[in-house]
């Protein structure tokens, strides 16, 4: 078995204009968002502030053509959060181009790690 913390981390970020992005971070959150069905819950989890989370969230749905996450004001109910449908899709292919992306990166991957040198303990 192996040492996951040893193990090399692999890390994909799409660079659609200078200001549009995405990558990990912000596919996480549309996963958090999707399981706690709330922004700032999601944040929360993440460590970061209710503001920064909801500037993600504007981003990501000024990036693509309709919204990822559509919310709703608090209220009697409270308000939430949902990833749309178009959200789901933008998640599945980002993480699916993740998988695919590191699959045919693993011989190399491989290769490389094994001309690391030896640092005992990462010091």
């Amino acid at each position: 078995m192996t040492d996951q913390s040893s193990d090399p981390r692999f890390r994909l970020r799409l660079h659609f204009t200078p200001g549009g992005m995405l990558g990990p971070g912000k596919a996480e959150l549309l996963e958090r968002i999707a399981r706690t069905g709330s922004i700032a819950a999601a944040g929360r989890e993440m460590g970061m502030s209710y503001k920064r989370a909801w500037q993600l969230v504007e981003t990501m749905n000024a990036m693509f053509r309709e919204p990822l996450v559509e919310s709703t004001r608090g209220g009697a109910r409270g308000g939430g959060a949902e990833v749309t449908e178009t959200g789901q899709a933008v998640l599945a292919e980002f993480r699916g181009l993740e998988d695919t992306a590191r699959k045919a990166g693993a011989d190399h991957i491989a290769r490389l790690q094994a001309m690391l040198r030896d640092i005992p303990d990462g010091k």
